[in-house]
């Protein structure tokens, strides 16, 4: 490590949908909320913490959200409202630093290395950020201060809601070493089940791990998940950055043929990707299909609107339509992925490891 760490602090807002929703109408507080469609084709863009207890999740479709919660209430999403409170909370941030990297509405990097009140404590400015948004939008956040961008996030997860994590230099490694593999950002469903098949369960088991053994199993992410297990990332916060895409990908164990199959997985794919959208603030006018065959052949399939796909149905039955025309598949697809192109200003991304994800 530099001698000299950066200061960095992820700003997480606590259910951050739901918590508005909860605060301009009284009658909902305390209650399972899900802000989100309850129809056959919605889905939960986020959960208040009462849903949460019952496994009510984000990106879940609306009717297993109800399933799990039969006392579920939905709630109509106010995105004019999230993106006005969002901008609130923005501009504490400008109070202290400049080097600001939001990855949605309600999450965001600051580099407080050097702040504008001049303190030494990076958690100091944690602590004073999270007072004044509660302060300012009746609202709490979670905060994570650490060394660098991926320890800050891991730490703002860690005692939420309204809480504090502090990661120091040279705790970093301990830190990640008694941490699930699946909650290492950057690891996705799938890659963890891979790594628990090889005995890989914690980040002191990935530790334990040489970086040949990691790129022998997961090729290109290995060093990734070799720094990663060791406390190590050296991205620097991006002040802004425009978004190219906004995508969603999963990968099957068995290969799938069928095509009632295959529109099942498209149309989950498709909701999962409305609640990214969401919560990115990001809406494209090109749809794109991504499908990788059993013999990791890939093929892309697009399809263009004059204006942004706004409406989570467009989505899903774009996406539909572009793997249709596709089907029959000449063999299995191991690999389904829809995404959003040509974004509207205004989106912002989290740039470094590219990995595909399964949600």
């Amino acid at each position: 490590m530099d001698s000299s760490p950066r200061k960095i602090i992820h700003i997480d807002m606590d259910a951050f949908y739901a918590s508005v929703e909860q605060r301009d109408d009284p009658s909902l507080r305390g209650k399972p909320i899900a802000v989100g469609g309850g129809g056959p084709r919605g889905v939960v863009a986020t959960a208040s913490y009462e849903a949460r207890k019952f496994g009510v999740r984000s990106a879940m479709p609306g009717a297993r959200a109800r399933r799990l919660c039969p006392d579920l209430l939905f709630v109509r999403p106010r995105f004019e409202v999230y993106r006005s409170v969002s901008a609130q909370v923005r501009a504490i941030f400008q109070r202290f630093t400049d080097i600001i990297q939001p990855l949605s509405l309600d999450e965001a990097y600051l580099d407080v290395t050097v702040n504008k009140p001049g303190w030494t404590s990076a958690t100091r400015v944690a602590e004073e950020i999270r007072r004044l948004i509660q302060e300012e939008t009746g609202l709490t956040a979670s905060a994570g201060v650490s060394y660098n961008k991926l320890i800050a996030k891991l730490a703002s997860d860690q005692n939420k809601p309204d809480g504090l994590c502090v990661v120091r230099p040279g705790e970093g490694a301990a830190f990640i070493a008694a941490m699930p593999v699946r909650r290492i950002h950057g690891v996705g469903p799938v890659t963890a089940r891979r790594m628990q098949a090889l005995g890989i369960e914690t980040g002191a088991d990935l530790r334990d791990r040489s970086l040949p053994f990691l790129q022998a199993h997961f090729g290109s992410p290995a060093l990734f998940y070799y720094r990663a297990a060791r406390g190590e990332d050296d991205r620097p916060v991006h002040e802004r950055q425009e978004r190219k895409s906004v995508s969603v990908e999963d990968t099957f164990f068995d290969d799938l043929v069928e095509k009632d199959a295959l529109l099942a997985e498209i149309d989950r794919i498709a909701q999962s990707l409305w609640a990214r959208i969401e919560k990115a603030d990001a809406y494209g006018r090109t749809v794109v299909l991504k499908v990788k065959f059993a013999d990791f052949r890939i093929i892309t399939r697009s399809r263009s609107f004059a204006a942004p796909v706004r409406t989570p149905d467009l989505l899903a039955e774009t996406g539909r339509a572009l793997l249709c025309a596709q089907l029959p598949l000449r063999m299995g697809a191991r690999l389904l992925g829809l995404g959003v192109h040509n974004l509207e200003a205004g989106g912002e991304v989290e740039q470094g490891v590219q990995l595909a994800l399964s949600l």
